[in-house]
């Protein structure tokens, strides 16, 4: 029999709310910046209430830009942000799982020194590499290049972990089907592998996405035109003003939009995103 015990909880959920409240007031703060003008924003104390300019701070942001980056507007690095984590996230998940495929069901000299060697890179982030890698992609003529962006950061040690794993849950007897109904190596693949692991799939897609999102040193590195900007970079770039001084009300409106797509992966993705970190069955 469960005890019930009302003081614990209370406990908990005021523990609860209070963890809610500290995650939740910066983000408030940020959508009632974004909503005020220029004057007001700068004045003390700090307005906790939303203003009325919402909207056309948002239209300033996405059409006129901001600060240095005016240049650039907020939509457009919004857009390069976008493709470079697609690509990121379908690169990494494609080379991944046919990497896993072949250590897993393919049978070749030195077969797991290879796996080993992949599992070693977590080692080597891009930053400890990045000299190398970005003479590597100026020699190949990839820098401000979508391609440039996103290439040097597809190869990813952890997913092809994560799929190998999966893989090895997978029963030997469904292969010995596959393999008496006459289905070659890549139809087994794609009929079977591939639905069996579709949740496992959206799980890594969402966390490939926002690491895709949220780069800053390396589309730092290898874009020097503005149109190249990522939105990360934008930001960084509005609040180097020179002369002038921050327009906090349209920076704050910016990284609104930029927690954006992010909070949106995560909310529509979120049922596979559990079942793929919590499934073992098969």
């Amino acid at each position: 029999m469960v005890e019930n015990r009302p003081l614990a909880t209370y406990l908990s959920h005021f523990v609860l709310l209070l963890g809610i409240a500290v995650v939740a007031f910066p983000i408030w703060v940020t959508f009632v910046a974004a909503s005020h003008d220029a004057v007001r924003i700068t004045q003390v104390p700090l307005p906790l209430l939303p203003g009325g300019q919402f909207f056309a701070n948002l239209k300033d942001a996405l059409t006129v830009g901001v600060g240095n980056a005016r240049e650039q507007s907020v939509g457009l690095m919004l857009i390069n942000s976008l493709i470079m984590a697609l690509m990121i996230t379908v690169g990494k998940i494609s080379i991944s799982l046919l990497s896993a495929f072949a250590i897993v069901y393919f049978r070749f000299p030195f077969r797991m020194g290879f796996f080993w060697m992949i599992f070693i890179t977590l080692m080597l982030p891009v930053e400890v590499r990045i000299l190398p890698t970005f003479a590597v992609v100026a020699n190949l003529g990839m820098l401000d290049s979508y391609w440039g962006l996103s290439v040097p950061l597809i190869a990813s040690a952890t997913a092809t972990f994560m799929f190998r794993q999966v893989f090895l849950t997978i029963p030997d007897e469904l292969l010995e089907a596959a393999r008496i109904d006459g289905a070659g190596p890549m139809r087994f693949f794609k009929d079977i592998l591939l639905p069996m692991s579709r949740t496992n799939i959206a799980a890594l897609s969402v966390i490939l996405f926002i690491y895709g999102w949220n780069q800053y040193l390396w589309p730092l590195l290898v874009t020097t035109d503005k149109s190249m900007y990522t939105i990360v970079m934008g930001i960084k770039q509005m609040l180097e003003a020179a002369e002038e001084s921050p327009e906090w009300h349209l920076i704050m409106m910016t990284t609104l939009l930029a927690m954006l797509p992010p909070v949106a992966v995560v909310v529509f993705m979120q049922n596979l995103f559990v079942k793929g970190l919590t499934e073992t069955e098969k």
